[in-house]
Order: structure tokens, then C-alpha cells, then sequence
């Protein structure tokens, strides 16, 4: 691993962790998420696959194991929302690789330890070894075969949870992307172009049509004297009951939101404290013992930053202050501030360096590597090797435990200011061009060289005296006594005359809230309301619920069960379609049944219009000019029937038409190789289609999701 990368990230990462990781996610998600660490039997179950159960603790586990990665990776515990997420994320992965794997077994395929040797032994991409520095020959960059059998071995004698975090990191997502790989190349080996096909696709290419029609809009109709009832939309619904089908049980609600945040005056007293602690702070001589005595929410720091790093819309006037003064209480991030200038420096902008470092643990395994004072005397041999002449490079490949930057002669690039960890930044950024030295940090002795610095910039040193603005407990219990009264209500519509009396406004929630949902719209944490929807009746109104810095009071609007929409629900997804249908009858009622284009012009005082002389009015054409997307009108556009006698009245996406043909002619057919290309073309339309596998074997699963009964 690069103990620079660490270095420049703060903190250690486990970078086979974070190769497992990607590997599930780059498969999955397109063919959706996996990795095959299943479960055993037991009763207590978050849900069940195709009868086959998800066992509650092993569930638990496995996010837990995932939080622990994000910890190590962002330095933070995830918050309940990320939690929730987490839990998503695994819910999905799991019932991915339980369907995925169970239709691989049917059909045999395998993955076998000797392919699992193979591509560990390889200089494949996918092979995660390739991501351990430990494990590649410094000389070629590639796979050093003897520590790769060596890992292997050492990985056949693991037992119990360390074998079980090899199968889930290294050896699972291999199986998981291997399986994949097979499996799409039977899908894709079984689709292709057939001749009949590429012979129809080849004269509808060619052939052309020429048209006159005459098209009455709906837009002649007015949409009020067309009612749409709701038996007309269950109608409608039960003709088209797959695009109408709702496949999951749902909630909608409207909420009210009583805001937390600090008042005027929570604000005005923050901002009283820091007016009164100014001159103490300009009269005050050890700026440092200031910060930490008047509790500030901003801690000291003893370095210097570029105007650039200052906050931007107070930086000229911070970077105009002489020493010793005290600029505001201004505001900032919700947080009343005091500046105090302590001084100014000429900083480079940018330092290029080498270093060689003799690590104390190893940053992988935290084992110890040398003791403190065994570290510190070699750090220190090597520095006094190098002062009187010592090859810099060949001591680095020799002794640097940076695994990453030892094969460059320790050179570690060009790195901003503060990029680093806080002592290694300071030497490289204090000290002149050619400055050597040892250096501490939490990765152990760092001999560094400083080989150049450019760009230098005026830095400034600021002591800042921070008190964050918050609510106080008067504004907090008089917004949970507004909640509180306005729980109390007893009907929606008591709820909003009382709000709209107090100047507040109901939110709706547009879509429909899922049972395992953790927020709802803009509230991110919101679980405790969403369990309490899935509990409450039709028109119920909940206590106050306490989400982020808002009183939250709702009122369950709908419950929405499985199986085809209301007509409610529907309407939105139909009612155009239902209207025009009506309309349409409307203006083929008045053409008549026998419709010239001249009578149809007539009735509605349209012309007749003409489209396809410039041969672009093909079967494969997007729209129709000045028409637009009319698949009808574009299928009788070829209907040679219509050549001796005008179609009947067609019922259009945006109108009424009555057509004629005028002619059905043939393009010259392209060259060959332009035939050869769209066959290619087509091809590749046609198996790209086989991507979408993962939802066709999803919708045939039998899931059944009980995370709602646990979390």
C-alpha cells in the first residue's frame, strides 16, 4: 500500500477492501449489486428470496462491516441516514446475488479454485493483487509470481472470521464478476441478426412514401366540454392493467414543519457575547490560551494560510488587517466570529519533495515493524549517510517502507499547502528549497529532502474566536408547543385553517412512500415518520416528530395497497390519453365514415397538407414533418390501399387524420459497405438489449421483504 496516498488522505485505507467494493458495484448495478457471502437458515429473518431466508444477524453484520469501511476510509461514523442507506445498498446486493446465483446454478455454471488460481496468478485487471504494492516486482510493475503463491498459501491456512473476510473481499467478488462475465456471454452469444430481418430492414430503408393528409388537433375540442369520470379511468385501468399495476404497497402524506432553528434573538445574544469580548481579545497577549479560555468552536491553529484559503466574502478585509487588531463578530457558517491578526509571511504555494521514511507499525495490519528508538536511530544514520554524500535514491529504494513512492527514489510529486500531515507540512512549507531533515508523524521518520518551491504568496496567521448561533431552549419549546397544538387537531382540514392562521403552508408529499423508506422528500432522516405512517389510519394526524432542525406534524392522506391503481392514482397517468380518445370520436363522428380530404378540410376549415416529397418519409422515421411522432399515421403512409381511395378518419397521438397515398417509391439502395455498417449497427442494438437481464430475473423472483418489521 502507498504510504503516501495515506499520508495525503490523513489516515490508513484497506485498499483490498476498497478493490472488493468496486468490483461489486461496477457488476450489479447495470446487472445490479452482488457479492455471494449468503446466509444460512433461521427464523429470525429480514426476508426471504425465492423461500431462501436472510438471516437478521448475519444482515447486521454485514452492514456493519460496510460502515466500518466507510469509518476507515472518511475518519466518520455514518449518521442514521447514511445508516439507512446502508442498509438499501445491502438489501439489494443480497437479493441480487441470491437470484443471480440461483439461476447460474440451474444452467452450471461454475467457478472453479483452479480459475481462482489463474486469475490471481495473473496480470489481469481484475485480479486484486495487482492493488497491493507489497505484492508487485519493484523492477517490471507487475505481479511478482513467488509473493503472489506465497499470499495464496498463507491465505489456505486462515480460519474462522479472517477466512471469512478473504472470501468476502478477494475471493466472492472475483466468483461474483467471473459468473457475470460467463453469463453475458451466453446472452450475447445468443442474439443475432437474422437474414429475413436484415432483408426487411434493408427495403424499408429504401423505400419512401409521399403523402397528402389533413390533421384535426384535439386542441379544437375544449378540454372542458370533455368530462373524464372516474368510471372512465377504472376502464381505462382495467384495459391496460400492466402499466397500471402497483407493484408495492405505499403512503402519501402531507406535513406541516415547525422550524427549530435560532431565532433573532438567540442571534442577538451570540453576537452580544462576542461584541463584549473584542477589546479583551485585541488587549490579550497569548492569542492561543484566549481561544481555549472563551471556549471558541473554532480552535487554534499555529500556521499560516493564503488569502485564497480565508473566508471568501471577508478575505480582503482579513487580509488588509495589521497585527494585533480584531475584526467583527461577523457571521459565518452559522457562527458568529472575532479575527485577530497575529502576523504575515511570504509562503511557497506549492513544494515538490522526496522523502524516505522508516515506518514504526505497518499501516495495513497496525503491527509493529521497529520500535520508536530503533526507527529514530536508523532515520537518523541514513539523514547523516545522505549529509556527507550518500546516494539519496539508492537509500530510499533500499530502506523506505513507502512502498509507492521508494521505487522513484522517494519522490513524492508536487503537493499543496496543507495537503500533507500537519508536521510534514510544516518542514516542507517553513523551511527553504534544499532543506533536509528528519521529521516525525504518526507513520514514523521521514527523511525529507525539499527539492524546490514555487509561487510564493503573502500567508497570514489568524486566531478566530468562534460561538456557533443556536436555539435556545425558550425557541425550541415554543416551536414543540405549536407542534404540539397543531397535533391536536382533529381533521386535515382543522389542521390547515389553523396553519394558514399562523402563516404556515402544507407540504405534500408527491411520491408514494415505500415501507423500508428513510426519507421522505426534503427530511432526511425521517424513519420514525414513516413507521408511523404504515401504522396509522386514513386521515390521521401524527404527534410531532423532531427531523433534523423541524417540528414535523403530518397527516396520512392515502394508503395505497398492491395490485391495479384507483382511479385517483391513475388519472394523472391517463387522463389525457382518455380525454383525446373522447375527442377523437367527437371529430370522427362530424368527418363522417367515408372522409375525403376535401370534406375533412372542410369540416374543420383545415387545408390539406402534403409531406414525403423529399424522400425522408421513411418506415423507420422519428417524426413526420410539421406532424411530428405519429406512429399510426406513419404505418398507413405505407399502406398501399390507401394510394386509389383516402383512408378513414385515424386516431392520432396529437390529432385526427385522414390520409392518401400518393406514391411508394425506392430510394437507390446504399453501398455495401454503408449496409455492412448499419448490419453492425443493428447487431449491436440487438444484444445490447440483453443487458437489462438482472430486471427480467428480478421480476420472476418470489421477494419478500420483512426489514420493515426490525428497523
Amino acid at each position: 500500500m502507498q504510504i503516501i496516498q495515506s499520508i495525503r488522505e490523513k489516515g490508513a485505507a484497506i485498499v483490498i477492501v476498497v478493490i472488493a467494493l468496486s468490483l461489486i458495484g461496477f457488476i450489479l448495478m447495470d446487472a445490479k449489486q452482488g457479492s455471494n457471502t449468503l446466509f444460512g437458515s433461521g427464523s429470525n429473518s429480514v426476508g426471504e428470496v425465492n423461500g431462501e431466508e436472510i438471516e437478521l444477524a448475519a444482515f447486521n453484520k454485514k452492514v456493519k462491516d460496510a460502515e466500518d469501511m466507510q469509518e476507515q476510509r472518511s475518519g466518520q461514523r455514518p449518521s442514521g441516514a447514511q445508516t439507512y442507506q446502508t442498509r438499501e445498498q445491502m438489501w439489494n446486493q443480497i437479493v441480487a446475488e441470491k437470484i443471480f446465483f440461483s439461476e447460474i446454478t440451474k444452467i452450471g455454471i461454475e467457478f472453479t479454485p483452479k480459475e481462482l488460481s489463474y486469475i490471481l496468478l495473473s496480470n489481469d485487471q481484475t485480479n486484486p493483487f495487482l492493488q497491493e504494492q507489497s505484492l508487485k516486482d519493484s523492477l517490471t510493475g507487475g505481479l511478482d509470481i513467488k509473493k503472489a503463491q506465497t499470499a495464496i498459501t498463507n491465505i489456505k491456512k486462515l480460519k474462522g472470521e479472517q477466512r471469512d473476510g478473504v472470501n468476502a473481499q478477494i475471493v466472492d467478488p472475483l466468483k461474483l464478476s467471473t459468473s457475470v462475465a460467463k453469463y453475458s456471454g451466453l446472452l450475447n452469444a445468443s442474439a443475432y441478426y437474422p437474414s429475413w430481418m436484415m432483408k426487411k430492414d434493408n427495403q424499408e430503408n429504401i423505400a419512401f412514401s409521399n403523402i397528402s393528409f389533413v390533421t384535426v388537433p384535439y386542441s379544437d375540442i375544449s378540454d372542458s366540454s370533455v368530462k373524464v369520470t372516474d368510471e372512465d379511468v377504472n376502464d381505462y385501468v382495467s384495459k391496460h392493467k400492466e402499466q397500471f399495476k402497483q407493484e408495492e404497497q405505499g403512503r402519501n402524506i402531507s406535513y406541516v414543519a415547525f422550524s427549530q432553528l435560532p431565532s433573532s434573538e438567540d442571534s442577538f445574544v451570540v453576537k452580544n457575547v462576542l461584541t463584549e469580548l473584542k477589546p479583551q481579545f485585541e488587549s490579550d497577549t497569548n492569542a492561543k490560551s484566549f481561544v481555549a479560555r472563551n471556549t471558541s468552536s473554532i480552535e487554534f491553529k499555529d500556521d499560516y494560510s493564503t488569502k485564497s484559503k480565508l473566508t471568501p466574502a471577508f478575505a480582503d478585509t482579513l487580509a488588509k488587517m495589521s497585527n494585533g487588531s480584531v475584526f467583527g463578530p461577523y457571521v459565518d457558517k452559522g457562527s458568529f466570529i472575532l479575527a485577530k491578526m497575529l502576523g504575515s509571511k511570504e509562503l511557497p504555494d506549492s513544494v515538490k519533495a522526496r522523502h524516505i521514511l522508516i515506518g514504526v507499525n505497518d499501516p495495513r495490519t497496525g503491527k509493529q515493524l521497529m520500535s520508536d528508538t530503533a526507527a529514530k536511530n536508523l532515520a537518523d544514520s541514513i539523514y547523516n549517510a545522505i549529509k556527507t554524500g550518500a546516494d539519496f535514491n539508492m537509500m530510499a529504494l533500499k530502506y523506505s517502507t513507502d512502498e509507492g513512492s521508494k521505487i522513484k527514489g522517494g519522490d513524492l510529486g508536487t503537493f499543496g499547502y496543507g495537503t500533507m500531515v500537519p508536521e510534514f507540512n510544516d518542514f516542507c512549507f517553513t523551511k527553504t528549497a534544499g532543506s533536509k531533515g528528519v521529521v516525525k508523524t504518526d507513520f514514523g521518520y521521514h527523511i525529507i529532502d525539499i527539492t524546490s518551491q514555487k509561487d510564493f504568496k503573502t500567508a497570514y496567521k489568524i486566531a478566530y474566536v468562534g460561538k456557533e448561533i443556536l436555539a435556545s431552549e425558550a425557541t425550541i419549546n415554543k416551536s414543540s408547543l405549536e407542534a404540539t397544538k397543531a397535533s391536536a387537531e382533529k381533521s386535515k382540514a382543522d389542521l390547515e385553517k389553523m396553519i394558514s392562521k399562523n402563516g404556515l403552508s402544507m407540504t405534500t408529499v408527491p411520491n408514494l412512500i415505500k415501507e423500508n423508506d428513510y426519507q421522505i422528500g426534503a427530511l432526511q432522516d425521517a424513519r420514525s415518520l414513516v413507521r408511523w405512517a404504515y401504522e396509522a389510519k386514513k386521515g390521521n394526524i401524527s404527534e410531532p416528530f423532531s427531523i433534523g432542525d423541524q417540528f414535523i406534524v403530518a397527516v396520512l392522506d392515502k394508503v395505497v395497497e398492491k395490485g391495479l391503481q384507483d382511479a385517483a392514482t391513475a388519472r394523472p397517468g391517463c387522463e389525457v390519453i382518455i380525454r383525446n380518445n373522447k375527442k377523437a370520436e367527437i371529430i370522427k363522428k362530424k368527418l363522417g365514415s367515408n372522409p375525403t380530404l376535401e370534406s375533412a378540410a372542410s369540416a374543420y376549415s383545415k387545408s390539406i397538407q402534403n409531406a414525403g416529397a423529399d424522400s425522408t418519409l421513411t418506415i423507420n422515421s422519428q417524426i413526420i414533418p410539421n406532424v411530428g411522432v405519429e406512429p399510426k399515421i406513419l404505418g398507413a403512409a405505407f399502406n398501399k390501399n390507401y394510394q386509389s381511395k383516402p383512408s378513414p378518419a385515424i386516431q392520432g397521438t396529437t390529432g385526427v387524420f385522414v390520409i392518401k397515398v400518393n406514391a411508394i417509391q425506392n430510394k437507390p439502395a446504399p453501398a455495401p459497405e454503408v449496409i455492412a455498417q448499419q448490419t453492425t449497427e443493428k447487431t449491436a442494438r440487438i444484444r445490447s438489449q440483453t443487458n437489462s437481464w438482472y430486471e427480467g430475473l428480478k421480476k420472476q423472483a418470489d421477494i419478500v421483504d420483512n426489514r420493515s418489521k426490525h428497523f
